[in-house]
């Protein structure tokens, strides 16, 4: 006789013949009492929590006594730190901040440790040193940007009292924060799937109020010759001047070195990742070469088959070189913002019978308009600040050239190299400034490329 047992919610049943007594009454079955259970489970005691294989572990969890193990490290770190610091007779700033933090993750890795698993703990280590990692990161990129803006602004800026200026600082900082706010909130939202045309609306609102009260607050402070004068018969001594003939250079460098640069970047990118040819291999091996070229090397080509064949110093020659830089950029990044449009977009297409360059002209292009603006922006970005390649191509000048196909031709980052080798304060100064505006250009032309590049990514997900 085979007995089977089955389990189902703590009971057991029993299936087969009827068990009987010793005397083969069959009239009471009975289970036998080696496999009855003397201890069920009560009803109202909570069982182990069953492992759900959907739902994955996470052990970097965030809970309050990580929170407050977190806060005890931090002040045992700060405590270490200024003990090891006055018995070994260290003054530096820098020196009680390395050992702080030494002290402060030794004791994250402790603590997390003692109360959890070894696995838990590690990975509580490498989550707090990566994070740790990117703050430094981003506390290196504000104090650069806050210093130059410091060293720089006064140039840019009309004399005004200390509590006007206070005063019109913080009006700004409200309108940041307003902004900031507002998208945080709108992209909670949005990742709820609670967000409604209101939700989506409001952040461009606030956005576009803002930008207009800010500027509204600190144009009446702009020095605007600063941006309208040129330096050529200013003497080294002497106030005044501005920036206007860097500015006329660097537009035009650039925009010479954009309409040579994008064409070729993107469609060596559509060749790479669309056509697929038998010199696919050789040219994403030279673009990847190109990426690592120091940017002097390009301005020393130019140079030698422009500048030094009798045509002389120009801005159209600098351009040349800039795109030079560009090509391997915006390729590379063309060629990524490619590999993200769907293979279902180019199959339709070709299953309706259109040839592979039609294809490309009418889906693909189109579809990744957002993220090849992006890449050109960032491409741009890169070269704007560039000094070598303009130093031996476009030489620099104090006048305003407007013709960049003659004459040596001045751009920010060839005017403030300049002006910081002055022994003077007052070329000092005015290098700060120009530096201010060429760091609130690239700032620009990143928070842009941001922008687009988040809203195409959006349209092609649908959200």
């Amino acid at each position: 006789m085979t007995i089977e047992l089955e389990r189902t919610d703590d009971v057991l049943f029993l299936e087969g013949p009827p068990l009987t007594h010793d005397g083969g009454d069959p009239g009471v079955d009975r289970l036998p009492p080696a496999i009855v259970e003397t201890n069920p489970p009560s009803v109202d005691e909570p069982g182990p929590p069953e492992s759900d294989p959907d739902v994955p572990f996470r052990p970097s969890s965030f809970g309050p006594s990580d929170r407050l193990e977190m806060v005890l490290a931090a002040v045992s770190g700060l405590a270490f730190a200024w003990a090891l610091c006055l018995v070994m007779d260290w003054s530096h700033p820098l020196t009680f901040t390395i050992w702080a933090i030494i002290w402060f993750v030794a004791g994250i890795y402790v603590t997390a440790r003692a109360r959890t698993s070894k696995v838990v703990a590690m990975d509580r280590l490498v989550t707090t040193l990566i994070w740790l990692s990117g703050a430094f990161a981003v506390a290196i990129l504000g104090w650069m940007i806050v210093f130059v803006l410091i060293e720089g602004i006064g140039g840019l800026v009309d004399d005004l009292p200390r509590g006007e200026w206070i005063a019109r600082i913080g009006a700004v900082g409200l309108m940041i924060a307003a902004v900031v706010g507002v998208r945080w909130r709108s992209g909670r939202r949005s990742a709820a799937g609670t967000d409604t045309v209101l939700s989506r609306l409001l952040p461009r609102v606030v956005g576009s109020a803002c930008a207009v009260g800010a500027l509204m607050v600190l144009l009446p402070v702009i020095n605007t010759e600063f941006f309208t004068a040129d330096i050529a018969e200013v003497g080294p001594l002497d106030e005044g001047g501005g920036i206007y003939h860097a500015l006329i250079g660097t537009l035009e460098q650039i925009t010479i070195a954009t309409v040579i640069s994008v064409p070729i970047a993107i469609l060596t990118a559509i060749y790479l990742h669309e056509i697929k040819g038998r010199l696919a291999v050789p040219v994403r091996f030279i673009v990847d070469a190109m990426s690592g070229l120091p940017s002097i090397v390009a301005g020393l080509i130019v140079f030698t088959v422009w500048v030094n064949t009798g045509r002389g110093f120009s801005g159209a020659s600098a351009g040349v070189a800039l795109a030079i830089i560009m090509i391997p950029i915006v390729t590379r990044t063309a060629e990524e913002i490619l590999r993200t449009i769907d293979d279902g977009l180019r199959e339709s297409a070709l299953a309706l019978g259109a040839p592979q360059w039609r294809s490309v002209v009418q889906v693909v292009l189109p579809t990744a308009r957002a993220g090849l603006i992006t890449a050109s922006i960032l491409g741009v970005a890169r070269a704007i600040g560039e000094t070598a390649p303009v130093l031996l191509t476009a030489f620099g000048s104090a006048v305003t050239n407007y013709n960049p196909f003659s004459a040596p031709q001045a751009d920010l980052p060839l005017f403030i190299w300049g002006l910081l080798r002055e022994p003077n304060e007052a070329q000092i100064a005015r290098a700060w400034s120009a530096a201010v505006v060429l760091l609130l250009l690239v700032l620009v032309l990143f928070i842009t490329a941001r922008v687009i590049g988040e809203r195409g990514a959006r349209k092609r997900t649908g959200r």
